[in-house]
């Protein structure tokens, strides 16, 4: 029980480090996620004080979902891309980047939300200067968030021996789950406009959007999960290979997951409705895999700790 007391300690030690000991960069990037949060939690609080409708144009969904999706993810961003080698010149510039576009992003959204007008999709000849504003704002947020995460990606797949198999795997995954889901909102963006814009309307462009949603929200945070479950292993006295293959089902797991749900999505099916037998036990299977891994993960943490003086947490990059 000590030696697990011990390993909890040196988690929770390893993530105080990665505030404490990281760049300025990377503290500012932290503090501008935990205020994005918080935003997503304040309108959360808005939306069930007035009792509004969690869907629609007007909805205080948005800057809820998007205050607390973006804090979540620039602080992923800035956390797993500690793990990889760089330079600290290159790191500053992504993350720096990175954090301007999620808080002009989110604060696009959010003004739009108060001034009770639909953010991203506006009929041209309903627009007003702050509309116009705010989806310039949008539009060049999605573009530098794209570019960061390409860059980003791009980074981690030519990193080789610097990185154990076992995170430089859950990365690479990660990365390009995080990449696909990218993708899907540029279709999600590009798509509204013209929709907004050949038929004057924003309803079939959040229709659109809507169809769209799943296959971006399964794809988003595999950034997160896997190479949380691939840090997590470094605190068990587990050999690397070992630790290779409970991150290699957590992938297989999460790719099986959110394959299916994507095809689902741009195919237009109901993920838990309409979709053949075959088609919805295979996410069902996916996800059992990867809460498999992170049973795995958890039971090593518990019956086989890593002992402190035995530790080895590699250094950041």
């Amino acid at each position: 029980m000590l030696s697990m007391r011990s390993a909890v300690a040196l988690i929770g030690r390893d993530l105080v480090e990665a505030y404490r000991g990281g760049t300025r960069v990377e503290r500012v990037c932290y503090l501008v996620a935990a205020v994005l949060a918080v935003s997503g939690i304040f309108h959360l609080g808005v939306l069930v004080a007035t009792g509004g409708a969690w869907t629609g144009p007007l909805s205080w969904r948005k800057p809820t979902t998007f205050g607390l999706s973006f804090g979540l993810t620039l602080a992923t961003l800035t956390w797993v891309l500690s793990f990889l080698p760089m330079a600290r010149r290159t790191r500053a510039r992504l993350l720096s980047a990175f954090a301007v576009a999620c808080a002009v992003e989110v604060a696009g959204i959010t003004m739009q939300a108060w001034r009770r007008v639909p953010s991203h999709f506006i009929p041209p000849d309903r627009a007003t200067g702050l509309d116009v504003l705010a989806a310039v704002a949008a539009a060049s947020g999605a573009v530098v968030i794209v570019a960061v995460v390409v860059t980003s990606t791009l980074l981690v797949l030519r990193c080789s021996g610097e990185v154990e198999p076992s995170m430089r795997l859950a990365l690479r995954a990660g990365f390009l789950s995080l990449l696909l889901a990218m993708a899907i909102g540029a279709l999600m963006l590009a798509g509204g406009q013209v929709l907004t814009r050949t038929q004057g309307d924003v309803a079939p462009a959040f229709a659109f959007t809507a169809v769209l949603k799943p296959g971006h929200a399964a794809t988003m945070h595999g950034v997160l999960v896997l190479p949380a479950i691939a840090w997590l292993l470094r605190f068990t006295a587990t050999s690397e290979p070992f630790r290779l293959t409970v991150v290699r089902l957590a992938t297989i797991g999460y790719a099986a997951f959110a394959a299916v749900v994507v095809v689902e999505t741009l195919a237009g099916i109901d993920p838990p409705g309409a979709a053949p037998l075959v088609a919805g036990a295979l996410p069902l299977v996916g996800l059992a895999a990867l809460a498999v891994a992170a049973g795995v993960t958890l039971h090593q943490i518990i019956r086989n700790p890593v002992r402190a003086r035995d530790v080895r947490v590699p250094e950041r990059g």
